[in-house]
């Protein structure tokens, strides 16, 4: 009787909120946290053009999605580190080599930290950088053609978190290893020997200014801790980069207990210009090793692949004056520089503070040697040398953190899914809104520069319930875009992003749009399989390869009928597309391969590798449609037995 009176009181309830709610005609409002004008200020009418490109990483893609802003809408996604069928893209014969590592063939990785390249602080439009965490590795993206160029392994790293943060002027990209290894010609150590034997290192990474070719100059060897996230220096501090550290601990099974027992742990920070004085001097020591670097050449339109075989190593404790570690509050994420470059914030994952740290003062505090000791050989400054206030009371779970060009930091709140804006100088808190939900990273366009763009801040976050039709047991990735142009943030927009965006760069599009490349000119193709007209089409045999120099206009192959191919041939089909107008691709597939297709650019010459494994006649066609009469762009090949010899021919139109 007492729960059925509790039922029937509960139905009442109900049935009176409802008739409440009909006799109003004003159902019930669930709160989106929007705006009034939200929808005014996110519109990009047909025909226009967004404000703003954003790049955000893949993660367990292995892609960067490429977004406008602020209409959220997606415009590409870019393959790096994992095969992409759309595009052909470690598919092609010509593409392949761009996944190559020391493991052998690599078609998979986990991409965090995309970075863009600059000139004097400011982002340049040039290329767009980005981390393997997985197979250590950084890419490097020509923002011209939207392609990925050149992929560059990074030896003796046990995964590559802290990458591919650039300095001031892209003399170097950086890679710190996420998990520290051991590091003795003999890797082959029991775990529990954690803390005698293993060791972290960063990467440095020279750039070439004009072709932005990568090169490690050195690597630093530095103590056994995991490195989780940088930011170079720039301005008063260029010169320098900071690395936030955890697990100083040196545990080596269940970190989520072992790895928080400190109440603090460190941020890292490293003079690269003295570390560069020291390698002049000739200190450092030559490893063996193999890593892989690939790049593709624009003019052939072909990558390669070189095992490189040794590395200039630098160990930190025999190097006075290179690296200083700073207590931090424990597992901190974050490692942020303001614009000035003379403020550092790190973001303790467990703590109820975000510390500031004065570069002018952790300068005179190792003038001064203000150190509490050392750790594993490195000085260890104080904390309150070092310190130039603390945020107090944030908000739960800081994580990281951009700026605006008005003095003010923006820290993302993991466990309290929120926002926080914040005085820089003051350290006090201003504004806070709620992100939808459990966001990692943050970022405000041009937010790492001297000279911030500022207007909007876009949440990367975690977990989606509740705002976006379902799909089954997981949900769509997520961002969210909030106006920071008045005192207070608002929500503007939430948009799908591809899975799992972690980090992401943005930047005004005529930064990036005055490098473009409309289609690449058929006068340049060096491609040794290139037929650059349909007088140079041919079929050319080579024991048991067959060798196809085709052309792809609208609307047909040359050659389109292709006899004399045998079973178990290796047949590449070397396809140019000879159209010289923006926007026309074609696509290239063959019934029986097991690849992808190809999809050619103008210009360009990709080629797909086909092994016959039966007898017949197969068809040939164009995957993207170019024409009205792209269904009619087709052919076939004739496939006879193996030990059989058939005539070789081919033609179009006959």
């Amino acid at each position: 009787m007492k729960r059925l009176s509790i039922l029937t009181l509960t139905g009442v309830v109900t049935s009176l909120f409802f008739f409440g709610a009909l006799s109003s005609c004003k159902p019930p409002k669930k709160d989106s946290g929007l705006s009034a004008d939200a929808a005014s200020k996110v519109y990009v009418a047909p025909g226009k053009k967004d404000e703003i490109y954003l790049f955000t990483s893949g993660g367990f893609s292995g892609q960067i999605g490429v977004y406008g802003l602020p209409s959220g809408r997606m415009l590409k996604q870019v393959p790096v580190f994992s095969q992409d069928a759309e595009t052909g893209y470690g598919f092609s014969e010509e593409t392949k080599p761009m996944l190559m590592t020391s493991h052998g063939f690599t078609p998979w990785d986990d991409s965090h930290h995309p970075q863009l390249s600059r000139t004097e602080g400011q982002d340049d439009g040039r290329w767009l950088f980005i981390n393997a965490n997985n197979t250590p590795r950084i890419a490097r993206i020509d923002l011209g053609v939207f392609k990925t160029r050149e992929i560059i392994e990074l030896p003796n790293c046990g995964g590559n978190h802290a990458s591919p943060f650039t300095t001031q002027n892209n003399e170097y990209v950086v890679g710190a290893s996420r998990f520290s290894v051991p590091y003795d010609k003999d890797g082959d150590q029991e775990i529990a020997s954690y803390k005698d034997k293993f060791k972290g290192t960063i990467s440095f990474i020279k750039v070439d200014k004009e072709t932005g070719r990568m090169g490690i100059n050195f690597q630093l060897l530095v103590p056994g801790v995991d490195y989780d996230l940088s930011r170079a220096g720039k301005a008063a501090s260029h010169g320098w980069v900071f690395f936030s550290c955890y697990n100083s601990e040196k545990a080596h099974t269940l970190l989520e207990v072992n790895a928080s027992q400190r109440d603090k742990d460190f941020i890292m920070a490293v003079n690269w210009k003295k570390a560069e004085e020291y390698l002049s001097q000739g200190k450092g020591m030559k490893w063996p090793t193999n890593y892989a670097h690939n790049v593709y050449d624009e003019a052939t339109h072909t990558a390669t692949s070189t095992m490189m075989k040794e590395v200039t190593v630098l160990d930190v404790k025999d190097l006075p004056g290179v690296c200083y570690f700073i207590p931090c509050p424990k597992s901190p994420h974050g490692c942020d520089v303001d614009p000035t470059g003379e403020y550092i914030c790190a973001s303790g994952k467990l703590a109820a503070v975000i510390p500031v740290y004065s570069f002018s003062k952790i300068q005179k505090a190792i003038e001064a040697k203000n150190f509490d000791g050392d750790f594993d050989g490195v000085p260890v400054i104080k904390y309150e040398a070092a310190l130039d206030g603390e945020v107090e009371k944030p908000g739960l779970g800081p994580l990281h953190t951009e700026f605006d060009n008005e003095g003010h930091g923006y820290t993302s709140f993991f466990v309290s899914s929120e926002i926080v804006k914040w005085d820089v100088k003051t350290k006090q808190v201003l504004d806070r809104v709620p992100t939808y939900y459990s966001i990692g990273h943050l970022c405000v366009p041009m937010g790492d520069n001297i000279k911030p763009f500022g207007k909007y801040v876009i949440a990367l976050n975690k977990i989606t319930k509740d705002r976006y039709l379902p799909t089954g047991p997981e949900l769509t990735q997520s961002a969210q875009l909030y106006d920071i142009t008045g005192e207070k943030m608002k929500l503007l927009l939430d948009f799908p992003t591809i899975g799992e965006p972690h980090y992401a760069q943005a930047c005004p599009a005529e930064i990036i749009t005055k490098h473009e490349v409309k289609f690449y000119k058929l006068a340049d193709n060096k491609h040794k399989y290139a037929a650059t007209n349909e007088k140079e089409a041919k079929v050319v045999r080579e024991g048991n390869n067959v060798h196809v120099y085709m052309t792809s206009i609208r609307s047909h192959f040359t050659p389109d009928n292709i006899e004399g191919v045998k079973v178990g041939d290796n047949v590449y089909f070397h396809v140019t597309n000879l159209e010289q107008d923006w926007d026309v691709p074609h696509g290239f597939a063959v019934k029986g391969a097991n690849n992808s297709e190809l999809l050619i650019l103008p210009g360009e010459t990709s080629t797909l590798k086909w092994v016959p494994d039966r007898p017949g006649v197969f068809p040939m066609y164009c995957t993207d449609f170019c024409s009205a009469l792209h269904q009619e762009m087709q052919g076939y090949v004739r496939v006879s037995p193996a030990g059989t010899n058939p005539a070789l021919k081919f033609s179009t139109g006959e």
